[in-house]
């Protein structure tokens, strides 16, 4: 049994591999050569996070302020158990520092970063918000609720493309964002849930 699991293991690893090398040297194009770096650094997000924030206080006033504790919350969530629960026990090595693997890598950034691995905390932080956002925001803004899964995949998919991440730790960061963002987001809609823009008197921004 023990041996089966090991082989099944080594398997996974193997084609993990072979995945990220088909995301970040083949599945190329010099267009997401340029925009994949950009797209998973958070500064240029800040914009979106805001307007997010902004949208909700200034049209569901006291609940917004709960929403927007819950999101915070669920970001931090995911970012503390990624690092202290996965990244600092499993200690992968990023594919751009492993010696046995970074000659394969084609890296798009100055610098391949100093942490762990598995999970990714960036596909974590984002899929935990893009499912919260999703969960309290789907019945107040109907099918533009996808458009934050979409984005958290592609924050995701840009994790591997510029060669910090391999398939699996992007696989099991959404797994782990997810999770907490069905937690959080049931939550809130349990004790807060927003009404329908029809039923709001005024909607704003």
């Amino acid at each position: 049994m023990l041996f089966t699991a090991i082989s099944l293991l080594d398997k996974l690893i193997q084609w993990d591999k072979w995945l990220f090398i088909k995301i970040n040297s083949q599945w190329t194009h010099p267009l997401l050569d340029s925009v994949m770096p950009l797209w998973r650094n958070p500064l240029y997000w800040t914009p979106l996070y805001l307007f997010l924030l902004l949208f909700v206080l200034v049209n569901f006033r006291t609940k917004g302020i709960w929403w927007a504790l819950l999101f915070i919350s669920t970001v931090a969530l995911c970012d503390m158990v990624g690092n202290y629960a996965f990244k600092h026990n499993i200690e992968r090595l990023r594919p751009c520092n492993d010696p046995d693997f970074f000659v394969h890598v084609r890296l798009l950034l100055q610098h391949c970063g100093s942490g762990f691995s598995f999970v990714s905390n960036h596909a974590a932080n984002h899929f935990g918000m893009g499912v919260f956002s999703f969960i309290t925001l789907r019945h107040v803004i109907g099918k533009w609720a996808w458009l934050g899964l979409l984005w958290a995949f592609s924050v995701a998919y840009a994790q591997v493309y510029v060669g910090v991440h391999y398939p699996l730790d992007v696989t099991g960061g959404a797994l782990l964002g997810t999770l907490f963002g069905i937690s959080t987001g049931t939550l809130f809609n349990k004790r807060f849930r927003f009404a329908i823009f029809g039923n709001q008197s005024t909607v704003s921004v």
